[in-house]
């Protein structure tokens, strides 16, 4: 059959596996994603089950669009009627079509994001008057999230002590005030579809008849609502079929348990079990690696990860001095690679954001570019935010939070007290403030509380929200509503007026027009589709791969990503293990696996790196290197000496600031011209491809830079200034310059000359 080329014997038993549960042990860069939309195919190709019968839920959106193409691929069109998205995405469409049965909420309820549930906290708890700098609203927020996935509702909120007494008042005001504004969170979509299937056995029966055949990816990443869901819709005919990991599970802090791979064990005891050991990544020798980490960790189910691509380059791992050297140690081995690599094949992945801070300004000072992946979010920013809220009134005028956002943006001259005034108006005719105002755009002659400006104020913004709904209700497609809150609220001059450096405001006014793409491409989108896409896509849905740069990013968002080149600094105790895991077996177990994964990320080569010094919490303290590094068989890795060598080294010059031990650093060889992507045609054992870095492939062969700058030029650097060329040598396509410049704080520098753009003088 078709659907079984290319496919290993794991991979084909796992695909044409019997009617019933089935689970799959998919091992990193195993094709779990392949065998997943082949299973999907071979049950409505082979086995003739209808697509409507077939429900696939997944964790990310980008994971799902990825689905949805190679099914597509393998079919030639989408099968109509299948069910494909994240577990969010699901529950949000089935609320939606079952909100009649929903106490409390209407079809147009909206999604609120992480931003506005701490805002209903801290109302919530300025309303039950408690000191939010003692009790921290993040705080009462996690514990809120923690019970909902834990299916805990406010009443039935367990109080032992004084603090969950605290969180159950926060929790029942919080979860009122979300229905008052017709709005849900992200817990709530799973809580709310899993209470309304216990509650109602007639819905609970319509979808268990509508799916037949449940198709999980990421299972390890399951959280207690989001397996009890999966149950009711199972129960009956037990046509599950899950893949996952219990070594990648890594989101613990957001109610992630890998132990409910050891429940469904339990659930269902006659599940074929399937393991995916075969990697289409990485190197053996990374492989290896990643088998030393997480066989120190108990409780998990044992695989021999193997490839094709035998051998490899060995692991280097380095001590620097501290972080700022460790950065610019890593930028430079970059500027190394770049005849063999692009700065799109290298990612640098790091245990907490504050680490990135140093990583960044070495990365600026040789004017390499880079993406950061969880900076500020394109749809987090400010004016954006604005924009969005003032689409969410329009599709829910009882959305409270988002119009408390607009009421005076851009400015009405609204203050605090008219603004108070107005909403004590709304709650004594049982009215939301947006709604009010419609009532009085309506019947201005009406008896209120408003006089001059304010009511002038009110009125405007009352009618504006008559002529959007009007809008909404009518032909108009989501960028012509748009385009009315635009022009009718002057937002281009808003930006202009309120921004001090023109710069500032043109570069507001261009996101303002990003968004304003992403509403015309939704054009056959209705607007409660268009905001419910907005709430519920993720950090790394929309990467942005158009520019060519170096990738920062956490180890948990590198979950799901693959990069030749990948650096993991850090690896100190406290930092990698985390301070937070030294006293707990399982937080230490995740740190393991979190470290686990980002080896497995890596394809060609792998930088560990540690400090002999780390500055924490604002003290530059003695590390001690990871307990992790000991678990690195020698024979795997490519280590320079200890702290005091290093410290030895930093009294050299620049050339010695290198990652192996000779005075330039290891430089990989040619890779194999043979493709190792997942989904690539898997080969077979028996015939092993050519040992990575080994193969010499005249077509791929680098180019050799022409030498622009010569031994002894003057050049001037935009952030260092002037200096003398000491050497200049070719690297492949590109021309390495060693610089001293005249400023002893700068000293010597080695930089990659098309990013250090070099004025010679």
């Amino acid at each position: 059959m078709d659907i079984l080329t290319g496919l290993n014997d794991a991979q084909q038993t796992a695909v044409t596996a019997p009617i019933g549960p089935v689970l799959v042990l998919a091992g990193p860069g195993s094709g779990k994603t392949r065998v997943l939309t082949h299973r999907i195919v071979y049950l409505i190709q082979e086995m003739g089950i209808p697509p409507w019968h077939i429900l696939a839920v997944t964790f990310t959106n980008k994971a799902a669009k990825e689905m949805n193409h190679r099914i597509a691929a393998l079919t030639g069109d989408h099968p109509r009627g299948l069910t494909m998205g994240t577990f969010h995405s699901v529950c949000a469409r089935i609320l939606r079509r079952e909100v009649n049965n929903l106490p409390y909420y209407d079809s147009n309820f909206v999604i609120y994001d992480s931003d506005d549930q701490l805002k209903l906290v801290k109302a919530a708890l300025k309303e039950l008057n408690i000191d939010d700098k003692k009790y921290s609203p993040y705080k009462m927020l996690n514990g809120i999230s923690n019970a909902k996935n834990e299916l805990v509702t406010p009443e039935a909120y367990q109080t032992g002590n004084y603090i969950a007494e605290l969180t159950r008042r926060v929790y029942d005001y919080y979860q009122k005030a979300l229905r008052l504004n017709n709005g849900m969170d992200f817990d709530d979509l799973l809580m709310n579809t899993v209470l309304l299937l216990q509650e109602r056995p007639d819905v609970l029966a319509a979808y268990q008849e509508r799916y037949q055949h449940i198709l999980v990816d990421e299972f390890q990443d399951t959280n207690m609502a989001q397996y009890a869901l999966l149950n009711l819709l199972a129960k009956g005919h037990s046509n599950i079929f899950v893949v996952g990991d219990s070594d990648q599970s890594i989101y613990r802090w957001r109610g992630a348990d890998y132990r409910n791979i050891n429940r469904f064990r339990e659930q269902y005891p006659a599940a074929q079990m399937v393991l995916l050991e075969q990697n289409y990544r990485s190197t053996q020798l990374i492989l290896d690696a990643a088998k030393a980490i997480i066989s120190h960790n108990p409780n998990r189910v044992h695989k021999d990860l193997f490839t094709d691509r035998r051998g490899g380059a060995p692991i280097v791992i380095r001590e620097a001095y501290d972080e700022r050297e460790e950065a610019t140690v890593i930028t430079m081995t970059m500027e190394s690679l770049l005849g063999q690599y692009s700065l799109n094949d290298m990612a640098i992945m790091y245990r907490t954001n504050a680490q990135s801070r140093a990583l960044e300004e070495a990365l600026m000072m040789t004017s390499m570019p880079y993406r950061l992946v969880g900076a500020t979010k394109f749809y987090k920013r400010r004016e954006v935010k604005d924009i969005i809220a003032y689409l969410r009134v329009v599709h829910n005028p009882a959305d409270g939070v988002s119009f408390d956002r607009i009421i005076n943006t851009p400015k009405r001259a609204l203050g605090a007290k008219s603004q108070a005034t107005l909403r004590g108006w709304a709650r004594q005719n049982g009215w939301q403030p947006a709604v009010a105002l419609m009532h009085l755009a309506t019947d201005p002659g009406r008896d209120h509380p408003f006089k001059g400006r304010a009511f002038n104020a009110f009125m405007q913004v009352g009618q504006m929200l008559l002529n959007w709904i009007a809008l909404r209700d009518g032909e108009a497609n989501i960028a012509d509503i748009f385009d009315a809150i635009l022009d009718q609220t002057r937002y281009k001059q808003y930006l202009r007026d309120s921004e001090k450096v023109e710069d500032e405001a043109e570069e507001r006014w261009a996101n303002v027009q990003e968004l304003r793409n992403v509403a015309s491409q939704a054009d056959r989108a209705t607007l409660t589709e268009f905001l419910e896409s907005i709430a519920l896509v993720s950090e790394t849905d929309n990467l942005d791969e158009s520019q060519t740069a170096v990738t920062l990013l956490t180890l948990h968002a590198a979950k799901g990503l693959e990069y030749p080149v990948v650096f993991i600094p850090g690896l100190d105790d406290g930092v990698l293990p985390h301070s937070r895991s030294m006293d707990d077996a399982e937080e230490m177990a995740e740190e393991r696996r979190l470290l686990y994964v980002g080896i497995t990320r890596a394809k060609d080569q792998l930088y560990l790196s540690h400090a002999f010094r780390r500055m924490t919490w604002g003290r530059s303290d003695a590390s001690t290197p990871s307990r992790f590094l000991n678990d690195l068989p020698l024979e795997l890795t490519s280590a320079g000496g200890g702290a005091k060598k290093r410290r030895q080294q930093t009294k050299k010059k620049a050339s010695s600031w290198e990652w192996s031990s000779q005075s330039q650093p290891k430089r990989p060889k040619k890779r194999s011209a043979v493709s190792h992507h997942a989904n690539a045609v898997p080969p077979t054992r028996s015939k092993p491809l050519p040992a990575p870095n080994r193969v010499e492939d005249e077509d791929r062969a680098p180019r050799t830079a022409v030498l622009t700058y010569k031994t002894g030029q003057t050049v001037r650097h935009r952030t260092f200034g002037e200096g003398t060329v000491i050497e200049s040598e070719s690297t492949g396509s590109d021309e390495v310059v060693t610089v001293a410049f005249k400023d002893k704080t700068v000293g010597l520098k080695r930089m990659a000359a098309s990013f250090a753009k070099l004025e010679i003088i």
